[in-house]
């Protein structure tokens, strides 16, 4: 990052600007800090390209377009605005090195961080995808790596500073090497292509080398539609799993549902972008910023113009007015000051989450079988039909008397609570938006943080069952399924719920791979299509006595009852099953499963066990107890769970193998919920509300 120098503005909309990130031939690229804290990338075009209506009109059209996207994958835009002649989008800053950056400067990824990559930015593309746009310009160089995973940049927007020029309508952006044949031969381009591009992103990514080579770009053109990929150094296995990727012919190749299957990374994969050299070099990057950021601002700050202003002021007529005599026209956008609301289709970046401390029995932090001194604890008036509390990063939200609360993580103390919603009915969208079901059927969502309202949805709704990266499910009043885009608040599909399930579906779904997995009150299991509510597979009779709670991991759903069993959750085939007993050696029901890493972790009977994700066998079971319908999860080196069989106490043994940690007695209740993040575990005891610290 470069210091501002002369000629660069000092502020651009609610930004003050901190420094240069990249400059090139269209224009540069700076970090900036608006009023509230929030770090961005703000794209400036240069001067004597902002004379060019048609360039401004399309740069800014763009960051419209790229807004339509609503995926945790990629930087999301924050803002657009003409300013004095200079058209500027300002998108989530990301702190950390580019993929091309940290191969450069570390080396090739290793398997388990390619395996990664791959099903992380085909997600991505999928989402891209169904948003109805093309990437087009997929490379190394788009890509960032995080903390929290890759991120995909600069879809739409080409960029001469990588080799590309604006082109004008009709005309095809391709970078050497990464383009698709279709692409090079100025082809019909279809979501197949960003694919291609995938393939050559992880040959260069486990190899260090780019898949086609060449003395001039020609010669790189020619490799791309008549030769074969290079594939030295490349494991025999990431090989067969990158090469339908590279097929010449885009029907030939895999969508990318299948490649994010087909890579399917271990369930620890996340920690390649926190440990190592490439997470050395993002937390370097992170630690910049906030230090960058300490220094305190100067100046006002003016309202930013959101995506509502925006397309209303191209609906109105948006004018090029002219300067310098009327030869040149600077593209500017009109609008009444009546129309500067926020979008509520905008929404901050998810917050941090703050950790505690992981306690240590061997530094005197806790006795070996003792109970520990709770974080905190409160009678927050919760809800009798309030669900578990809902951690989001830096709150945790439950159901309360007359609505929904907010609660700091940290200690307890409310942030915030909206009335006339229902209480039993949150869930939380990608951790950037909270949705509530109000008494009148709508949806309506909240910045967890904070509390701010934004996007509302008439859509009818008697329960809000599950969500994804796409749509909000909801049961209606009248027994149907609904699916609710989150991009626009526009119902989708509306489809009857099958005559033996109607008017009996739960709160407890799980969505994955383009299927949502519904239960019923009875035990019956049933899985429709999330593209238009079409059923897929049904299970029934899956339990007699528990509720079922199905759970998703990597294109498998796992659920308990009269088994613990193993699906593909596209056609419900069976992976493995296994039965259960009490103390008495009599036929039990499994209570609800949690996956975590390589493992599935539930209580048979009476006792927590760990099984294996793969064929189900046993790794360990506990003597601690747990009641059979209690979650099992896991946090820091220990798995939780709550009995309440005999009196309401909170049981943690250690994940390695299963032996007591420590018991945390509660008062006597009817009503228990349990969850965890960010080092602690959260209890629901009736009206109260605790926070446990975890080993």
């Amino acid at each position: 990052m470069k210091t501002l120098g002369v000629g660069d503005p000092l502020r651009l909309g609610p930004y003050r600007l901190l420094g240069v990130l990249g400059e090139g031939g269209m224009g540069k690229v700076y970090v900036g800090e608006d009023g509230r804290g929030g770090v961005a990338a703000i794209k400036v075009l240069r001067p004597e390209l902002a004379h060019d209506q048609n360039l401004a009109r399309r740069f800014v059209r763009e960051a419209l377009a790229a807004q339509a996207v609503r995926s945790s994958g990629v930087a999301a835009v924050l803002g657009a605005q003409t300013e004095g002649g200079r058209p500027w989008i300002a998108t989530d800053y990301l702190a950390g090195p580019t993929l091309d950056q940290a191969v450069d400067g570390h080396g090739p990824l290793d398997e388990t961080a390619v395996r990664a990559l791959a099903a992380s930015v085909a997600r991505t593309l999928g989402d891209i995808h169904a948003a109805g746009f093309i990437h087009r310009d997929l490379k190394p160089q788009n890509i960032v790596l995080t903390s929290s995973g890759p991120r995909v940049i600069d879809f739409g927007i080409a960029r001469p500073e990588h080799g590309l020029t604006l082109t004008t309508t009709g005309q095809i952006p391709v970078t050497p090497g990464y383009g698709a044949p279709e692409q090079v031969l100025g082809r019909r381009v279809t979501p197949a292509a960003d694919v291609f591009s995938l393939g050559a992103v992880l040959v260069y990514a486990a190899t260090g080398r780019r898949a086609f080579e060449g003395a001039h770009v020609a010669a790189v053109q020619y490799e791309v539609v008549h030769g074969e990929p290079r594939w030295d150094g490349l494991a025999p296995h990431l090989h067969s799993l990158i090469a339908p990727c590279l097929a010449k012919e885009a029907g030939a190749r895999p969508g990318p549902a299948q490649i994010s299957a087909a890579f399917a990374p271990p369930g620890n994969s996340g920690r390649v972008w926190r440990r190592g050299p490439v997470a050395d070099e993002i937390k370097e990057r992170e630690r910049q910023v906030r230090q960058l950021t300490a220094a305190p601002a100067t100046g006002t700050t003016t309202t930013p113009v959101t995506r509502r202003r925006l397309l209303t002021g191209f609906a109105a007529g948006g004018t090029v007015l002219a300067a310098g005599g009327g030869a040149t026209g600077w593209w500017l956008l009109r609008q009444k000051e009546a129309d500067r609301k926020a979008d509520p289709f905008t929404t901050p970046p998810a917050a941090g989450t703050p950790k505690a401390r992981l306690l240590l029995a061997d530094d005197g932090d806790y006795i070996i079988d003792g109970s520990p001194k709770p974080l905190w604890h409160a009678d927050v008036g919760v809800d009798s039909d309030s669900r578990a509390p809902l951690p989001i990063r830096d709150v945790v939200v439950i159901g309360v008397y007359g609505g929904v609360a907010a609660f700091n993580v940290v200690d307890g103390k409310q942030r915030w609570h909206v009335n006339d919603v229902l209480a039993g009915h949150y869930l939380s969208l990608s951790d950037r938006l909270l949705a509530v079901l109000g008494a009148d059927g709508v949806v309506r969502t909240f910045v967890p943080s904070t509390g701010e309202a934004k996007w509302t949805a008439d859509a009818g709704a008697a329960a809000l069952v599950a969500a994804d990266d796409e749509a909000v499910y909801v049961m209606t009043k009248d027994h149907r399924l609904r699916s609710v885009g989150r991009s626009d608040a526009r119902i989708r599909w509306t489809m009857r719920i099958p005559a033996p399930y109607r008017g009996k579906i739960t709160i407890h779904a799980a969505v994955d791979s383009g299927r949502l997995v519904l239960a019923t009150t009875d035990g019956s299991v049933l899985a429709v299509t999330t593209r238009d509510g079409r059923t897929a597979w049904e299970r029934p009779n899956q339990a007699e006595k528990l509720q079922v709670e199905p759970v998703t991991r990597n294109g498998v759903v796992y659920l308990n009852g009269r088994t613990l069993t193993a699906r593909q959750i596209t056609d419900g085939s069976e992976i493995w099953s296994k039965t259960t007993h009490d103390m008495y050696r009599d036929p039990a029901e499994w209570g609800p499963a949690t996956v975590h890493v390589d493992s599935v972790y539930a209580s048979g009977g009476m006792f927590p066990e760990r099984r294996d994700t793969g064929d189900g066998g046993r790794k360990w079971i506990s003597r601690s107890g747990g009641s059979s319908d209690s979650p099992v999860l896991v946090q820091g080196t220990g798995v939780w769970t709550i009995d309440h069989s005999y009196k309401t106490s909170v049981n943690a043994v250690y994940v390695a193998n299963g032996y007591q940690g420590w018991t945390y007695e509660l008062p006597e209740a009817d009503r228990h919920g349990l969850a965890v993040d960010g080092n602690r575990a959260f209890i629901r005891n009736d009206s109260s509300l605790h926070a446990l610290p975890v080993f």
